[in-house]
């Protein structure tokens, strides 16, 4: 049930809130007054009861702690006890006075991006672009394609098969189904004897372990498709099938599963020498080309070609801003895509013997700009929880790519609060300390800032007071 906001007037007299205790200056403060809360509140309103159910938390609170989560790159309990020691994350979540206390249960935050879904998170996307103002309008983008990484293991055939001895214990377990045998203590056997295989003394040894585990996971299978009830054995099918694929699968064969939990994971290969091989989904990502705002970040399912996510990436673009961008460029991954709609893709190649040089002083500077993307997927991954994907399942991949690239967005206005929160203010206090030295010691030079020196350059003299 939606919880009804109640007004509450003055709260104490003797004690002002915190929008009167904070520093109004600070990013975070600045940053709260520049986003539109209340697009979520008429956004996500109707996914709740109005009176059905316990009251849910606000929905300003837990759009906040999703923002602030990606924004700091913590886990959903951190966030969770930061919000209870940090009066600026209070005040962004709408908070009057400082409350202690957590806010909600770190698991209420996965409850609330499966209720609002992919749409919902969207919506946060676009309005991080919004906050950006004129720099996010900008016709001319960049576009590349990175790997977002899941949160598993490095597969290899043995640890699959491991996994599904221990699953088909745990399924006989629960069903209270008794097995032949459970092979504890042989797994653990074969799994030292795996190890070490490089030296060519151990190789026949742990390959002889590899066969042996897969022949145990293959007959834990179907032993349980033998004895499990018929009801029972309907529940389990999709995982005893799951488990059956990976058991028939060799080195070359094709859709590979990587994962048990994770079935969906794709090999990918970006051509990387410090990582050959990375084990996610693959993240196609639209900056702007001279202002490095993040205008698109949309997953993808499989590994297409660089070239055919282009046009869902910039369906999502024309999606949010209600146009299409004038050019994007791209490097030669995309080749073979030279239009979409009114959208002119530029892909470097060698300049023609009619171009002049004009023309070619302006490619050139077109593909300079376009390695700029380059830092911006960086950031993404080491700053704003890209590099490793927590979610679960193709949902959650599409929502921690969005999260990411808003929560980007918003900290790029926290950069630019940050160095310059009020230049004007200073410039005005600069030249009147000028005007006071001028008046006062007209003789001493020395106090005085050269006219010809740029007034942005000696703000710190504009800091003291008088």
């Amino acid at each position: 049930m939606l919880t009804k906001n109640t007004p509450t007037g003055q709260l104490n007299f003797l004690m002002p809130g915190l929008r009167d205790q904070l520093r109004a200056k600070h990013p975070i403060y600045i940053l709260t007054g520049k986003i539109n809360w209340q697009i979520f509140e008429d956004a996500f309103s109707g996914l709740y009861s109005p009176d059905f159910g316990s009251p849910a938390k606000p929905i300003r609170l837990m759009v906040s702690l999703l923002i602030l989560k990606h924004l700091r790159d913590v886990s959903d309990e951190s966030i969770v006890e930061q919000w209870e020691e940090n009066a600026y994350y209070q005040y962004f979540s709408g908070m009057d006075i400082f409350t202690p206390g957590p806010p909600c249960a770190a698991s209420e935050l996965v409850h609330f991006r499966n209720r609002i879904g992919e749409n919902g998170i969207e919506l946060i996307f676009k309005e991080s672009i919004r906050v950006n103002g004129k720099d996010g309008q900008e016709q001319d983008i960049t576009a590349d394609t990175t790997v977002q990484e899941k949160n598993i293991t490095f597969p290899t055939d043995s640890k699959l098969h491991v996994k599904i001895i221990n699953k088909c214990v745990g399924i006989a377990e629960r069903e209270g189904v008794t097995l032949r045998q459970t092979y504890t203590f042989t797994v653990k056997e074969l799994r030292q004897a795996g190890r070490f295989r490089s030296h060519p003394k151990n190789r026949k040894k742990a390959l002889a372990a590899d066969r042996k585990l897969k022949t145990i996971a293959g007959r834990l299978v179907r032993e349980l498709e033998r004895k499990l009830p018929e009801h029972t054995l309907a529940f389990h099918r999709p995982k005893l099938d799951l488990f059956k694929k990976v058991l028939e699968q060799s080195k070359d064969s094709k859709n590979k599963i990587y994962s048990i939990h994770e079935p969906h994971v794709q090999c990918i290969s970006k051509g990387k020498e410090h990582k050959k091989y990375e084990f996610g989904s693959k993240v196609s990502v639209l900056v702007t080309q001279n202002t490095g705002v993040i205008v698109g970040a949309l997953n993808m399912e499989g590994n297409p070609y660089d070239g055919h996510t282009l046009e869902p990436a910039l369906g999502q673009y024309k999606k949010i801003q209600g146009k299409m961008p004038r050019s994007v460029t791209a490097d030669k991954g995309y080749r073979g895509v030279n239009k979409i709609e009114e959208a002119q893709i530029h892909i470097p190649k060698p300049p023609s013997k009619q171009a002049t040089k004009y023309q070619k002083q302006k490619a050139r500077k077109r593909f300079g700009r376009r390695a700029a993307v380059e830092p911006v997927i960086s950031h993404l991954k080491q700053d704003y929880r890209l590099s490793r994907n927590y979610y679960s399942g193709i949902k959650g991949d599409n929502i921690n790519v969005m999260l990411s690239a808003a929560a980007m967005n918003f900290k790029r206005m926290i950069n630019i609060w940050t160095e310059n929160p009020d230049s004007f203010l200073a410039f005005l206090k600069y030249t009147l300390i000028q005007l006071s030295y001028k008046f006062y010691f007209p003789q001493s030079r020395s106090a005085i800032v050269r006219s010809n020196r740029s007034w942005a350059f000696d703000l710190n003299i504009a800091n003291l007071t008088f």
